[in-house]
């Protein structure tokens, strides 16, 4: 709901109200907010005024709500805490704490952890603290300084820089090639395939390249890594961003037999908008130098 500012009550006679709630007493409330107990009063009554309901009423020494003063009374005390602890959070914020960045697994594990070796070796005071997570991380609520995500780079409220384009390729280990050094659409469709299952692109890319992926055999495995782990062990045919398997293919582990480009989608550097920490700035020049 947005809020209109223009019929919104004081934010000082709000917090009168709230200081004078919780301490059940004009004076309560004034030391509390370091003013008169003239002025705790006066913020009451206006507000209670400005309002048309009674919000506050004397019994006895004290002072006690009424039923639409307690509602507002526990709605801001509530927003108040909010308030202090967002506040508490940014101004205690340690500026040497471990940089948060997430990642997909297969993007931590297949590109990220092969090289990380070298990120530390040149730059050992920065602390990271990795966290591979398959869900898209909402980064204004969870406190991430870093995201790698795949996509079109197109995420609302956020900065996002191009880090590599995904193009995409189809792998299989040597031994399922028996040889092979590359396979013909008709060799393609007749073999096993070991795919990430709920992944609608890789069907895309699969279309696009010429196969029917409705009449392969295809395997479907719950995650991403699970999906390669079993392309590496000659279980069938995969596809994968070639970013995540180049050091296999390098190394001999997978044999590339096919490309497809989709230059819509690639994976970028996502970060909140605002000034950036001296130790983002440092990871995210490394990661761009490394791609």
């Amino acid at each position: 709901m947005t809020v209109d500012w223009r019929s919104f009550p004081s934010l000082t006679a709000l917090r009168a109200f709230e200081a004078a709630a919780s301490a059940h007493s004009f004076s309560g409330a004034a030391r509390a907010l370091n003013v008169t107990h003239a002025a705790v009063a006066q913020q009451v009554r206006a507000l209670e005024q400005e309002l048309g309901a009674e919000l506050i009423f004397r019994e006895g020494r004290g002072l006690q709500l009424t039923v639409q003063g307690a509602r507002l009374a526990a709605a801001l005390s509530e927003g108040f805490r909010d308030i202090a602890a967002a506040l508490a959070e940014i101004t205690a914020a340690d500026p040497d704490a471990p940089l948060r960045v997430t990642m997909t697994p297969a993007f931590a594990g297949q590109w990220l952890m092969p090289r990380l070796g070298a990120f530390w070796a040149g730059h050992p005071e920065v602390p990271l603290s990795l966290h591979p997570d398959k869900r898209l991380v909402d980064m204004r609520r969870e406190p991430m300084d870093l995201a790698i995500r795949f996509g079109s780079g197109n995420w609302p409220g956020l900065q996002a820089e191009l880090l590599t384009a995904a193009h995409y390729v189809i792998v299989a280990a040597p031994d399922l090639l028996a040889g092979r050094t590359g396979l013909t659409l008709e060799e393609m469709s007749a073999m096993p395939w070991v795919i990430e299952q709920e992944w609608p692109e890789a069907m895309a890319w699969l279309k696009s390249f010429g196969l029917r992926p409705d009449a392969m055999n295809i395997a479907y495995v719950p995650t991403e890594e699970l999906a390669l782990s079993a392309a590496r062990q000659g279980y069938g045919l995969h596809v994968e961003a070639a970013a995540l398997v180049e050091h296999d293919v390098e190394n001999g582990h997978l044999v590339e037999v096919g490309q497809i480009r989709d230059d819509s989608l690639a994976y970028y550097l996502v970060t909140r908008t605002g000034p950036q920490r001296t130790a983002l700035k440092t990871f995210i020049r490394w990661i761009k130098a490394a791609v």
